[in-house]
């Protein structure tokens, strides 16, 4: 049950998670809350191409640290940080996001439940400039 405080209608979020389960998951927690869900793609290469399609669209991002054979999310990470994206990790390896770069980043220990994701989403959530 999401969190009763969490309400991320329309947020673009984009999701790095490379088991598909999980991934499968917090896509559906992102749908009941409103959001429109970006990937989810398991990679770095994928994920660097959504964000350079999304053209400046999304308003947070989550990233799983390890993406398995030794792949991180870190550039995925910097590219954000590049653009001014807010993101949170959402990983199993909390010991890999302790890095002095990532350590002021928001985190959450696997398994990741939906109201705790919902919450920290909106939270960070990049504020929308209307035009």
């Amino acid at each position: 049950m999401p969190h009763p405080s969490a309400t991320i209608p329309g947020l673009r979020v984009l999701v790095v998670e490379d088991e598909f389960l999980i991934a499968d998951e917090m896509t559906g927690w992102l749908s009941r809350a409103g959001a429109e869900t970006v990937g989810p793609v398991p990679d770095v290469e994928q994920a660097l191409e959504l964000i350079a399609a999304a053209k400046g669209t999304l308003d947070a991002a989550v990233l799983d640290a390890n993406l398995g054979e030794g792949e991180t999310a870190y550039p995925v990470a910097d590219r954000l940080d590049e653009l001014g994206i807010p993101y949170l990790f959402a990983t199993g390896d909390v010991q890999l996001v302790d890095q002095p770069t990532y350590r002021s980043k928001p985190r959450l220990e696997k398994p990741v439940s939906e109201g705790d994701l919902l919450k920290i989403l909106e939270k960070i959530r990049r504020p929308r400039t209307r035009t």
